[in-house]
């Protein structure tokens, strides 16, 4: 077994490294302090082709693969978390849905627009009551004089109130059904609803924990009409749809957590060669070496299980259980790491500006979204019979 990147595949690593370190750690500290969403950074990444990393050339993408997505990703969050998830989220849920599950009518209308990046997609599961229990979902959606006339709540929806926001694809109850026990069954399809119909309306911001470069808004849609030849995938497949999905995002939320832990370590390593403490550098001191050799240890476990992760799914194998795990994993790495940095860092770790502060704050959504550590945990456990 070959862990070494292709030269292809290192020459993008590298591409995105420079240009995370050069154009993206610079303004970062800004951004997240501001609470603005990074369009000059996102408009730079577009001209780069990282939205189109998977997608084939024919629907304006760059004819690469979903883990050429997930190095590009785990190079972005070294030195920002919300850029990178701005790209994961634009990719992973926002154009990939349709690239899986489009009609050829959809993959030309849509994807060259979301694959350029200059225009954005989000996907609207999560509500109030529909989290990690999406069939939760109070949303409906009905056919009315061949119209699908949507309305409901969405909560936490990334990607889907910037400037350039074009689409949010959202799920809803298309139909029900009554159980013998009196329980009642929901058809959940999923429906492309542009960003410019009327009753569409992105709500004010959150104001978040962290991720504060990375737009996110409670959505509601008020009798939304769109045709009924925006149904996204067969009806009554959208829950599922989503899952597989979801299953495909967990190995890119796991690079990104892999590049957040990896991000830490280099912070550390160079903030222990540089700071002094009873006269010698804190990284002459085992206590501090020792940290940040456990910091890299789990980094580097973290992208194996990633890699792992990914290649099953580029070689058509199952990958759900291991992109539980690659996410479990490289999520608390991520958390783990950042809270031992802010130690290293000491008092300057508690300072917005340095990116280990930002990794604090950052890393702890890295257990929460697209899947709890309690749903990976579940879904690991579902897989050994238990």
């Amino acid at each position: 077994m070959n862990f070494e990147l292709s030269s292809e595949y290192q020459d993008l690593v590298d591409t995105v490294r420079e240009f995370a370190d050069e154009v993206v750690a610079p303004v970062s500290a800004k951004h997240d302090e501001e609470h603005s969403f990074p369009y000059g950074v996102v408009d730079q990444m577009a001209d780069m082709g990282l939205f189109g990393l998977p997608f084939p050339e024919e629907y304006g993408g760059m004819g690469g693969d979903y883990f050429a997505l997930c190095l590009a990703l785990e190079q972005l969050a070294r030195v920002d978390q919300s850029v990178a998830i701005t790209l994961e989220a634009g990719v992973s849920l926002g154009a990939m849905p349709v690239y899986r599950f489009g009609t050829e009518e959809q993959k030309q209308e849509w994807l060259p627009l979301l694959a350029s990046g200059k225009a954005l997609g989000g996907f609207g599961l999560t509500e109030s009551e529909a989290g990690s229990d999406a069939s939760g979902t109070k949303t409906t959606a009905k056919v009315v004089d061949g119209q699908w006339v949507i309305n409901g709540t969405k909560e936490f929806i990334t990607n889907s109130g910037t400037d350039i926001t074009k689409l949010v694809t959202v799920t809803a109850v298309t139909d029900t059904t009554g159980n013998a026990d009196g329980s009642v069954k929901k058809e959940i399809s999923t429906i492309l609803v542009p960003t410019n119909t009327p009753g569409f309306t992105a709500e004010k911001a959150y104001n978040k924990v962290g991720w504060n470069a990375s737009d996110t808004h409670p959505l509601t849609l008020q009798d939304v009409r769109v045709p009924e030849a925006n149904l996204l995938g067969a009806r009554g497949r959208g829950y599922a749809n989503f899952l597989q999905i979801l299953d495909e995002g967990r190995i890119a939320i796991a690079a990104l957590a892999t590049g957040a832990a990896q991000g830490c370590v280099e912070q550390s390593i160079r903030y222990a060669k540089e700071r002094h403490a009873f006269g010698s550098n804190i990284g002459s001191y085992q206590s501090i070496q020792f940290k940040i050799a456990r910091m890299q240890t789990r980094a580097h476990t973290a992208r194996l299980a990633y890699y792992d992760a990914a290649s099953r799914m580029l070689a058509g194998k199952p990958f759900k259980t291991q992109a539980s795990i690659a996410k479990l994993v490289a999520g608390e790495a991520a958390m783990d790491n950042a809270r031992d940095a802010t130690q290293v860092f000491g008092g300057y770790g508690f300072i917005n500006e340095f990116t280990v502060s930002r990794h604090y704050r950052d890393s702890k959504i890295l257990e929460v979204g697209e899947g709890t550590t309690e749903v990976q945990l579940m879904l690991i456990a579902r897989e050994l019979g238990l």
